[in-house]
């Protein structure tokens, strides 16, 4: 039994009488919640936080804007004929999109439900958005089941979107009316919904786990059983019996340690877009020459062709060879760039101008492809000099994702320049190139997540549009607001 508040008039003015009442378990959790929120029941509207340009941002980068042409299909017919509104925001409860007739739109706007409009529940109280968003299932709100009076004579239905890579909640597809009560099969029908647009979000990441799989699972032979293979959000894509096969583990932090489901314990390596869990003394393990680079590198009793993967973003360059790590002078992980982003290999002279410019010359470069091939083996070869192995790297991967409109992606891996202390001729352009796409892309496409990864990464840090844009899209309560005034304050007043 909870109490709900009526407006009563008296001859002295406007009383507020509570009366108890009995309302369904989900509703009664609700205004709960709401009455904690402090949600003010005579609201006139939802609150708007997104101007024009901080909403195509926020669509741009949503990964459910792919399939929204097929969202509007399915639900264009029921919308229309009902007078309904389709309506679909992002995790948070901003609108992002909505669909209906024009009587269904114009009394939508008088409520501001409607784009750049925010619908949590602790904004608007009790709705089929803000509801479903915060229970994290299907939920149908009717008329005076709402907090907010303005809302009784509104019903809606809305059904959560989970994204299965991440298993995080990223959307919610709702249903509103003016009526006192849905049909009963529009519940079913919005649940539906976003049960497809899942499954459109699974054969996405399949496609994905796959790619990851056929580039990468040499390392985790090279192991020889000793690790996992494993996405950047935590899904285990590789292990040596298979049984650990599509488990979750904590996101893992490059250099980290993560708690395998099986109870052991194994450090995350980075692979460019997934993860190497190395379990620290279990059998098979490379010897500490291996690992630091003395001494050639020998290859292990693995099936396939090798795979060097290469993690040149930021500092400390290293890289692994089937599993094995090695870390990398600068000079050799210049070399090794350049020969990543030339398959068919450099002549002598051409990686001279590459590495110094007019002053190198052949001799050069010889002794440190000496070095390189003591290090990697007949990996590296000569005449001309090139890769003789697939090679994955990161800064690569950030291209190949910026090229396939991946921006979350891309700014997820890009933690740093590339070799940011190089001066190499050849690096500093592919840097200086890299660096401008990734901002370019996070400017004109990225939503409030990217832009803050961004804001993490090195560059990010002093880009001052990017936290201005950064402070634009984030609502009123955010907590990463703090930092981003903070930091754009600094910055401004010329602190570093």
């Amino acid at each position: 039994m909870l109490e709900r508040s009526r407006i009563s008039c008296r001859e002295k003015g406007l009383i507020v009488v509570r009366e108890p009442v009995t309302v369904r378990a989900p509703i009664a959790e609700s205004w709960r919640r709401s009455r904690d929120a402090d949600v003010d029941e005579g609201m006139e509207a939802a609150p708007l936080v997104f101007d024009r340009d901080s909403l195509a941002d926020a669509r741009g980068a949503h990964p459910l804007e792919p399939h929204l042409p097929m969202l509007q299909a399915l639900l264009r017919r029921v919308a229309d004929e009902a007078e309904h509104l389709m309506v679909i925001s992002d995790a948070a409860g901003h609108v992002l999109w909505t669909q209906g007739p024009a009587f269904a739109r114009r009394a939508a706007d008088a409520i501001g439900l409607t784009e750049g409009f925010l619908w949590s529940e602790d904004a608007v109280g009790t709705n089929g958005i803000g509801t479903a968003l915060a229970s994290g299932r299907p939920e149908y709100v009717y008329a005076a089941e709402h907090v907010a009076h303005v809302l009784h004579r509104w019903s809606c239905a809305g059904a959560p979107i989970v994204d299965p890579d991440s298993g995080r909640v990223v959307g919610c597809i709702d249903v509103s009316a003016t009526v006192q009560a849905l049909h009963p099969a529009t519940v079913a029908l919005v649940a539906a919904a976003a049960r497809l647009a899942e499954a459109r979000l699974e054969n996405e990441m399949l496609v994905r786990d796959q790619r990851l799989r056929e580039r990468l699972l040499p390392h985790l032979r090279g192991l020889r059983g000793t690790g996992v293979l494993a996405t950047a959000t935590g899904r285990i894509l590789g292990a040596p019996d298979g049984g650990l096969v599509g488990r979750r583990v904590a996101v893992p932090e490059p250099g980290g340690t993560v708690v395998l489901p099986d109870g052991r314990t194994a450090v995350a390596e980075p692979l460019s877009e997934a993860f190497l869990l190395r379990i620290p003394g279990a059998r098979g393990r490379v010897d500490d020459s291996a690992r630091s680079g003395r001494g050639p590198a020998a290859r292990p009793a693995a099936a396939g062709a090798p795979l060097l993967t290469l993690a040149l973003l930021g500092d400390g360059p290293h890289a692994l060879l089937d599993g094995r790590r090695f870390d990398l002078t600068l000079r050799h992980a210049e070399i090794l760039a350049l020969l990543a982003l030339r398959p068919r290999g450099l002549s002598g002279d051409r990686l001279s101008q590459c590495l110094y410019g007019d002053e190198g010359s052949a001799a050069t470069v010889r002794p440190e492809i000496h070095r390189l091939r003591h290090q990697f083996g007949d990996v590296v070869r000569a005449r001309p000099y090139r890769l003789g192995c697939a090679v994955d790297a990161d800064f690569l991967a950030v291209r190949r994702m910026l090229d396939e409109g991946d921006v979350a992606g891309a700014v997820r891996l890009y933690g740093g320049e590339l070799l940011p202390r190089s001066d190499a001729p050849a690096v500093r352009a592919e840097r200086d190139e890299l660096a401008v796409r990734v901002r370019r892309q996070v400017l004109d496409r990225g939503g409030a997540d990217v832009l803050w990864t961004y804001a993490q990464t090195e560059p990010g840090r002093a880009d001052l549009e990017a936290l201005e844009r950064l402070r634009g899209v984030l609502p009123l309560g955010d907590p990463r607001l703090a930092a981003v005034n903070s930091r754009s304050a600094r910055l401004l007043s010329g602190e570093q």
